[in-house]
């Protein structure tokens, strides 16, 4: 999948578990597993929001664009 989800890369940056960001932002921790191993389909954008105001940074940190190559 092109787009990958740095949510791991920004929890460690800011010195977060999987756990204390689940109280943070209300969700469970298996929903947050999901997105964070990148195998979720979609993210509603208040959830973004939240995981942004929680980790105090931007949509782009968490999301990357990667073109896949043509075979």
């Amino acid at each position: 999948m092109p787009i990958i989800v740095n949510l791991d890369v920004m929890m460690a940056k800011r010195k977060m578990s999987l756990n204390e960001l689940s109280e943070k932002v209300d969700l469970t921790l298996s929903n947050l597993s999901i997105l964070k191993t990148g195998k979720a389909k979609a993210i509603r954008f208040s959830t973004l929001e939240a995981i942004c105001k929680a980790l105090d940074c931007q949509p782009g940190d968490l999301l990357e664009y990667v073109r896949e190559e043509e075979k």
